[in-house]
C-alpha cells in the first residue's frame, strides 16, 4: 500500500472502490491496521474512497522539523494528498477529530470540498469544544477507560449492562496502552486548541452536522453551535453517543444520501 512523502510527512493511506471521490479524515489515535476502519464502513461501497493515517499514527510519520503540528499541518496533510492522488474536488466526511481538520481543509481549500460532512464533531471556541481527551490520557488505565465509558455514550452512567459492553469494547481497542504514544499526544495538543468558530462563516460548502444525542465527548449543543454557525448547513440527530453511526442504522444511509446529492 503506498506511502507518500508530502514534504514535512510521510502519509500512509489507501484508496478503493468506485463512486464519487470521497476523503474520510478519521479520529484521534486511529491506525488503517485496526478494524473497524474506514474501509469496513458503508461509505466503501458508495465511493471512490481515500483514507489515510494520520502524522505519527499508524504507518505515517513526520520527516519535516521536529515541531507540535497544529490543526492547519493535519488539514495541509490532507490537502497535499488531494493534490497527490490528483483530485482537485471531492467530498469530506470527518469524524471527530477529523471533524476538525476538515473544517480546516474547507476553511483552507475552499474550492476542493464538494460537499462535507461533520460528524461528532465540535468547533472550539464560542462554538463549544469537544471534552479535553488530553487530560482523559493523564489518567492510569483503568481510571482513563472509565471516563471515555461515560464519555462514548451518557446513557453509560445509568445502565451497568451497556456500560458493561462499553468496557469490552473499550479495553479492546484501547489494547492496555498505559500511556498515549507521541503522535496522538500531539493530535490531543492540536486539538485542545482548535478553534474555527469565528471563520465558520466562510465556509460555503454544503455541509452536514451530524451527532449523537448521548455524546459526552462533543455534546449534541457543540454539534447545534456548528450547524447554527456554518451558512446553510444542516443537522442530524441520531440515537447514540460518539460512535452513534455505528449505533442507529439510520445514520450511514443519511450521510451517504447527502454525500451523494
Amino acid at each position: 500500500m503506498p506511502v507518500v512523502d508530502l514534504g514535512p510527512v510521510r502519509l500512509y493511506y489507501e484508496r478503493a472502490g468506485d463512486g464519487p471521490p470521497l476523503l474520510l479524515v478519521n479520529g484521534s489515535g486511529t491506525d488503517l491496521r485496526r478494524e473497524p476502519n474506514p474501509f469496513s464502513f458503508p461509505v466503501a461501497k458508495e465511493f471512490d474512497l481515500l483514507a489515510y493515517d494520520h502524522r505519527g499514527l499508524g504507518r505515517s510519520e513526520p520527516i519535516g522539523p521536529d515541531r507540535p503540528p497544529t490543526m492547519a499541518d493535519f488539514a495541509d496533510d490532507a490537502i497535499a494528498l488531494l493534490d497527490h492522488v490528483g483530485w482537485a474536488r471531492c467530498r469530506v466526511l470527518g469524524i471527530s477529530f477529523g471533524g476538525m481538520v476538515a473544517q480546516e481543509i474547507a476553511l483552507r481549500a475552499p474550492t476542493r470540498v464538494e460537499r462535507l460532512v461533520l460528524a461528532c464533531t465540535s468547533a472550539g471556541g464560542g462554538g463549544g469544544a469537544s471534552y479535553p481527551l488530553h487530560e482523559t490520557w493523564a489518567l492510569q488505565p483503568e481510571a482513563r477507560i472509565d471516563q471515555l465509558i461515560e464519555l462514548m455514550d451518557t446513557r453509560a452512567r445509568t445502565d451497568p449492562e451497556f456500560a458493561g459492553l462499553l468496557r469490552t469494547w473499550m479495553e479492546s481497542a484501547e489494547g492496555g496502552q498505559d500511556d498515549a504514544p507521541e503522535g496522538l499526544r500531539r493530535q490531543l495538543e492540536a486539538r485542545r486548541r482548535h478553534d474555527t468558530c469565528d471563520r465558520l462563516a466562510d465556509l460555503d460548502a454544503p455541509t452536514l452536522v451530524a451527532a449523537g444525542r448521548y455524546d459526552g465527548i462533543a455534546p449534541l449543543a457543540n454539534a447545534e453551535a456548528l450547524a447554527a454557525r456554518i451558512p446553510g448547513a444542516r443537522l442530524a440527530v441520531f440515537d447514540g453517543g460518539h460512535g452513534f453511526f455505528a449505533q442507529d442504522p439510520a445514520a450511514w444511509p443519511a450521510m451517504i444520501s447527502f454525500l451523494r446529492d
